[in-house]
């Protein structure tokens, strides 16, 4: 069968390959896979940037869509079910957050993942999961059940945001996205749905993004600092990484105000920064900042019903590009897309 693979820390040995058929072993689901998202951290594994390096090559993709094929005995599964397998497995050990079903909170690294850390991933025609970490999708939804990864990670970020704020009265009523790729313009879905005042701002003048914001009932502001906003917010959902946008998150929120990092910063770029400002805003008004990066069966269950909730018509746009998988190279290139899916059927 077709698989996208790649040796992890080299570069210019991706490429759509044979590989063996997979072999359900105890306990999994043998899935036909049907899409796969592709998203910065498959760029940033095929370009070497990032990555646990191997000798033998690896199957890509972490944003997973399939149809189960083959269920085990006792399975709450069936043949036909649409299904998403979860990237993250708990470490060996394992600590305590992993022992506890929280391993994307994993306390000393030895967790490993589907196509990113050490196992093979989704990118290919067929692939097995083990039936515990797999989530089945609304079949209405169909094939952007694959936008459920993503969507776990915000769902994660909104978990935690509401978390933090139980610590005292919390009422918020605004919210700031930065950044309208995937995670942001879902994070202001996401947003939308607890009815809140949404704010996105991003440095596209126009297109689809502008677009997608309005028929949120949201705001956009074609920008690339947060003077443009105009107000501070109760919270501010940095999808970007930026540098100079992830400080002035900091020092623009409303009192107690909750900056949630979204987004992943390249290092080797220095900026100036005023720490000391930057300390006496978040001390003074009580305002907390925090880091989310990958998600655990709760939060892909909470994406799932939030898709599930929203219109079709809104996340189809969402997928700006959409390529068979002898195609796949074309994929991982760098363009303007908001979300490249590839189509493992074709």
């Amino acid at each position: 069968m077709r698989a996208i693979t790649f040796v992890p820390g080299k570069q210019g040995t991706l490429g759509v390959t044979e590989v063996p058929e997979p072999e359900p072993g105890a306990g999994e689901l043998l899935v036909q896979g049907l899409a796969l998202g592709i998203c910065g951290t498959d760029r940033e594994l095929i370009s070497g940037e990032y990555g646990w390096p191997r000798q033998e090559p690896m199957i890509l993709g972490h944003e997973s869509l399939g149809q189960v094929l083959q269920v085990p005995d006792g399975s709450a599964y069936s043949p036909g079910d649409l299904v998403v397998g979860v990237v993250r497995r708990p470490d060996p050990v394992p600590c305590g957050a992993c022992a506890r079903g929280e391993f994307d909170m994993c306390r000393n690294g030895e967790y490993t993942e589907r196509g990113i850390k050490e196992r093979d991933g989704y990118g290919s025609e067929r692939w097995t999961v083990e039936a515990a970490y797999a989530v089945k999708i609304d079949p209405a939804l169909g094939t952007l059940g694959v936008l459920v990864e993503p969507a776990s990670v915000v769902a994660k970020a909104w978990e935690h945001i509401e978390a933090i704020g139980s610590r005292a009265w919390f009422e918020p009523r605004t919210v700031l996205v930065t950044g309208a790729g995937p995670i942001g313009l879902l994070g202001a879905l996401l947003s939308r749905q607890r009815g809140l005042e949404v704010h996105v701002l991003d440095r596209a003048a126009d297109g689809v993004k502008p677009a997608l914001v309005a028929d949120l009932d949201a705001t956009y502001h074609a920008a690339s600092d947060l003077k443009a906003v105009g107000f501070k917010p109760d919270i501010i959902l940095e999808c970007t990484g930026a540098g100079p946008l992830v400080f002035d998150a900091m020092l623009n929120t409303a009192e107690a105000g909750i900056v949630c990092l979204a987004g992943v910063s390249a290092g080797g770029r220095p900026i100036s920064a005023d720490a000391g400002q930057i300390n006496r805003d978040i001390v003074l008004e009580n305002d907390v900042v925090f880091g989310t990066v990958n998600a655990n069966l709760r939060h892909y269950r909470a994406a799932a019903d939030a898709l599930s909730q929203a219109d079709p018509a809104w996340l189809e746009r969402l997928i700006t590009r959409r390529l068979p998988l002898d195609r796949a190279t074309e994929a991982l290139e760098r363009g303007q897309d908001v979300k490249v899916v590839i189509d493992l059927t074709t």
